[in-house]
């Protein structure tokens, strides 16, 4: 039987805020490998890891025909990894230049 409750937006808004702010205190990488293998599939979690990987070739230069010789993305998911990169909040350049040493 399918619960027939809708989840409200500000109760949507609350589990992200609690998701994102649990991330944060987490600093071990077992760790968040095994939430995220818990929370995804492991094809998600490999597509994240493959949009990260595209964003970082992006930033450091590389064309798109290049990006798709050395990552298996598609190129209309590499579209929107660059619009992100260029256009979006801001979390791929955040996080790379912050992080990615």
């Amino acid at each position: 039987m399918k619960n027939e409750r809708k989840t409200t937006k500000e109760e949507t808004e609350q589990n992200l805020d609690a998701l994102f702010t649990l991330l944060a205190k987490i600093n071990d990488k077992k760790d968040i490998e095994e939430l995220f293998l818990d929370l995804c599939t492991y094809k998600e979690v490999e597509q994240m890891a493959t949009r990260l990987k595209s964003a970082k070739l992006l930033k450091s230069g590389y064309t798109y025909n290049k990006v798709i010789e050395e990552v298996d993305i598609s190129s209309a998911t590499l579209a929107r990894v660059s619009r992100c990169v260029s256009h979006g909040s801001g979390g791929y350049n955040v996080v790379l230049d912050k992080y990615d040493n």
